[in-house]
């Protein structure tokens, strides 16, 4: 796999895009602090632009399925770097709308750009090497997760906020040149148009979900850990403002971004002891426990501790669920699909976003942290039930191997 030119190119774009990506994501909550006052407000502008994406999933996937994943990926890239343009307006003006346009075009741009990286992904590399490769990503991105938040906190304090967003636009701008590199040996049946009517209906990929029980389950469950990364930017202003902290903002991105990393790599040693299911029931239960936690958010080592445990099992569940989703699902299929995940981690993200944002203003966070790890900790328990009447004997021995 490390001999593989793509995968080095694939790695290394992630990773400069991360920082960008970090970067605008905390001149945004910079923006709207100085900006925004009411935390739901907050969660409605970042809404927004989840809504735009979920609106563009069903053509991206479909395109995704039609074209080269390269074609897209390119044109996606140059999405966000026009996305950027509309922010430097915003921070001129002043304007809050500018901000929305932006936010609006950057998901866009990630509503096409994320489904063909996911598609690519196993054109790349063998299907031994898939939960490695996907591990390695999911790592990389957190890489550039914790550098891009601790950079942009100490670009702050030195420079503007338009400052910032320019380095935000140069990353974007390099990942559009690696991308440019890419090779990717497609099928010659997705480099056609898909004049087909068949070949390019999105609500295909509905029924094949529904007959693959190892798919649907794994999709339903993947939404109880964004109960948790759904709020995760509006729980971190607003512990910063519980102790008075900007730089407890960085340290919880580290703490957990650390743990994210660690878990991914501890997660093969994992696969080879517990089937990908039991990994994903245990962990997406502590995500819940350890959301119950933070109630003690008065006390730093409390809430650093608690974000950590939630990153190490996020870090063991997603890279389990994307090789899942790879190896299971038709590779003709895996653009609409990956769109339509998308879209459904968009809506989810939505409704615990405004929910979030209602809940802090409402009952405060201790209570809003009680009443989500509740909900987690519960829906993983019917889940789990779910998973135990409906899938057959035969079908949990398949789900124990990739």
């Amino acid at each position: 796999m490390w001999r593989n030119k793509n995968v080095w190119i694939i790695l290394c774009g992630e990773l400069i895009a991360g920082l960008g990506l970090w970067m605008g994501i905390i001149g945004n909550l910079e923006f709207m602090q100085e900006k925004v006052p009411s935390d739901f407000m907050k969660s409605v502008i970042l809404a927004i632009g989840l809504l735009a994406g979920i609106l563009a999933g069903p053509i991206a996937g479909r395109i995704t399925d039609q074209k080269r994943k390269k074609t897209v990926m390119i044109y996606a890239g140059l999405g966000r770097m026009v996305s950027v343009l509309f922010m430097f307006i915003s921070l001129q003006t002043g304007s809050i709308l500018w901000l929305v346009v932006f936010v609006i075009s950057i998901q866009v741009a990630a509503s096409f750009y994320f489904p063909a990286l996911q598609a690519a992904i196993p054109l790349i590399v063998d299907g031994k090497d898939l939960l490695r490769m996907n591990g390695v990503h999911m790592n990389v991105a957190t890489i550039a997760r914790i550098l891009g938040t601790s950079l942009a906190g100490i670009l702050l304090v030195a420079m503007s906020l338009f400052m910032l967003y320019l380095t935000s636009f140069i990353a974007y701008f390099f990942l559009f040149l690696f991308t440019l590199f890419l090779k990717i040996d497609e099928p010659a049946k997705q480099k056609n148009t898909g004049t087909s009517k068949s070949k390019g209906s999105f609500k295909e990929v509905l029924p094949v979900i529904k007959g693959l029980p190892i798919v649907l389950m794994t999709l339903v469950l993947s939404l109880v850990p964004l109960l948790f990364l759904g709020g995760f930017n509006l729980l971190v202003i607003k512990i910063s403002e519980i102790h008075d902290d900007q730089l407890l903002k960085g340290i919880i991105y580290a703490a957990e971004g650390i743990a994210f990393m660690i878990g991914a790599f501890a997660v093969k040693k994992m696969s080879d002891r517990w089937s990908p299911y039991s990994i994903m029931f245990f962990f997406s239960l502590i995500v819940g426990f350890a959301q119950i936690s933070l109630f003690f958010v008065d006390s730093k080592i409390v809430t650093i501790a608690a974000f950590a445990v939630v990153g190490f099992s996020v870090g063991c569940f997603y890279p389990t669920a994307a090789t899942i989703f790879q190896t299971r699902m038709p590779k003709e299929f895996h653009g609409r699909f990956f769109s339509f995940r998308s879209m459904l981690d968009r809506v989810m993200f939505q409704v615990v976003l405004l929910g979030t944002g209602f809940l802090l203003d409402l009952v405060g966070m201790q209570m809003m942290v009680v009443i989500f790890g509740i909900i987690s900790a519960g829906l993983t328990a019917i889940f789990y039930l779910q998973f135990k009447r409906h899938i057959g004997h035969e079908d949990r021995k398949k789900a124990v191997s990739f």
